[in-house]
């Protein structure tokens, strides 16, 4: 299976945090997505990608937030994170890049 180039769109980076690596122990990967990105979309560019199965997918959208930075006002932007769980023997390292 090769992967297609738009799913190199649908994925942005894996998300490498203490709460993303806890969730590797239940079997579930979390990745930045594009925003207009579908579920269905998200679970399709993992398959081809990886060359895993996919059980489910889960997104949340965490919204920007307004911050300061030497005295100016600046917003973050909004994230899509999704939240993957793989089938029982698969596995990502999401530490190998692609």
């Amino acid at each position: 299976m090769n992967p297609d180039p738009r799913h190199y769109d649908v994925i942005v980076s894996p998300v490498i945090t203490e709460k993303a690596t806890n969730l590797s122990e239940l079997n579930k990967v979390v990745f930045r997505v594009a925003p207009g990105a579908t579920k269905p979309q998200i679970k399709e560019a993992v398959e081809r990608l990886f060359d895993v199965k996919v059980a489910s997918v889960n997104t949340v959208v965490t919204k920007g937030k307004e911050k300061f930075f030497r005295g100016r006002k600046g917003r973050r932007a909004d994230v899509k994170k999704a939240i993957v769980t793989l089938a029982e023997g698969d596995a990502i390292d999401v530490t190998t890049g692609l």
